[in-house]
């Protein structure tokens, strides 16, 4: 059985990103990883220094843990300024550091071992606009290898918007059906 870890990069609680992460996960044993309730401080790039990137007083490596405990990971946003939301891209800018931390000497090759999929809702035309954002997560993931499974870009801009968005829950069904 494979497990399943839900990165949520949103700042509202029940926002249209997380409405749509949950029809997709209702019914099915995930890890909740709300990236809100944890501390992680921006990473200074130190490759290339003598000391190299040294370890943080926060939460990052304990969320590492988590994901790493998992086969699937759904990275979930609202879309913000036609990207991730800041908390997401803040987690993944941390990646550079476990890439070369000592404590993950196999971070790539067991990130590698994983599938992972994007849902993220905007308002403002999402599936175009949207559009360089997953090419964004594309990147990410062919660089660490990761299996990507598919995403979502939803319709939504105050709250329960999303529930409008008829090919995004099509969508969300899809997903949840290869999930299951």
């Amino acid at each position: 059985m494979k497990t399943i870890a839900v990165i949520d990069g949103g700042t509202r609680p029940n926002g249209n990103t997380a409405i749509l992460t949950n029809l997709i996960t209702e019914g099915i044993s995930v890890e909740l990883i709300q990236l809100r309730d944890y501390t992680i401080y921006p990473i200074i790039d130190m490759r290339h220094t003598l000391k190299g990137f040294q370890n943080k007083a926060d939460d990052y490596n304990a969320i590492i843990d988590k994901i790493l405990a998992h086969d699937i990971l759904i990275f979930s946003t609202p879309i913000y300024w036609y990207s991730m939301s800041g908390l997401m891209k803040n987690f993944v800018d941390r990646w550079s550091h476990s890439l070369r931390d000592i404590n993950y000497p196999d971070f790539k090759e067991k990130m590698a071992a994983k599938k992972a999929y994007v849902i993220a809702v905007g308002g403002d035309t999402p599936n175009v606009k949207g559009l360089p954002m997953i090419q964004q997560f594309q990147y990410i993931f062919d660089f660490m290898r990761i299996e990507f499974g598919g995403y979502i870009l939803g319709v939504g801009n105050k709250p329960g918007d999303i529930m409008q968005d008829q090919k995004a829950l099509f969508a969300a069904a899809q997903i949840k059906k290869e999930l299951i």
